[in-house]
């Protein structure tokens, strides 16, 4: 295959992905946007965590929030739990990899605060790790996965929200993974803000 079809299929892949994924996640999209904006509303917080591509994800969803996503509105409280490296690494060093978030979900997390938990395999044993605290501590998680789910989705409870992408490569599911966090924010402002005229 020449390289330029190589870049074209690219394209059509990810726009067919992007395609199915809107029919299945549209209403657990629009059912996380709820609880999210119900949080903030409340005075809660979103804690995210992921590792690799998926931290970038998580500090790009807290700085979409804290800063402002495409209207002018207040911050909004939101923490990457991915870019502190003096925590992360005292975590990793006294205790284990498996602690870096769940340490920090313990130490910040509140009942009524939202964990964004992400991961393309669903089986990061640290984001794992950090759902359990956030359940300890009477948060409730939104789960971004793919690969259907792996043990993120068993791990979930009943009030918790699951945005699996329907996909198997980690590059598909990557993209619709910053489709989804985009939709999410437009979402929050818009329920917080109100439409758009």
């Amino acid at each position: 295959m020449k390289l330029i079809d190589r870049i074209r299929q690219q394209f059509t892949d990810s726009a067919n992905t992007k395609l199915a994924a809107a029919e299945a996640l549209a209403g657990p999209i629009a059912a996380a946007v709820d609880l999210m904006a119900a949080s903030l509303r409340g005075g809660g917080k979103i804690l995210a965590c992921g590792n690799g591509g998926s931290a970038a994800d998580s500090q790009h969803f807290s700085a979409e929030l804290l800063n402002r996503f495409e209207r002018e509105r207040a911050p909004l409280a939101a923490i990457a739990l991915t870019t502190d490296t003096s925590t992360l690494t005292s975590i990793a060093n006294d205790y284990a990899f498996d602690q870096v978030f769940a340490k920090q979900v313990q130490a910040l997390g509140r009942p009524g605060d939202i964990l964004l938990a992400i991961s393309t395999s669903g089986g990061s044993p640290n984001v794992l790790a950090a759902m359990a605290a956030a359940r300890r501590a009477g948060m409730r998680t939104v789960a971004l996965t793919g690969k259907g789910g792996g043990k993120m989705a068993a791990a979930l409870g009943a009030d918790d929200i699951h945005l699996c992408v329907p996909a198997s490569r980690t590059a598909r599911i990557q993209e619709v993974h910053l489709l989804v966090i985009h939709c999410l924010c437009d979402g929050i402002d818009a329920a917080i803000l109100g439409e758009d005229a």
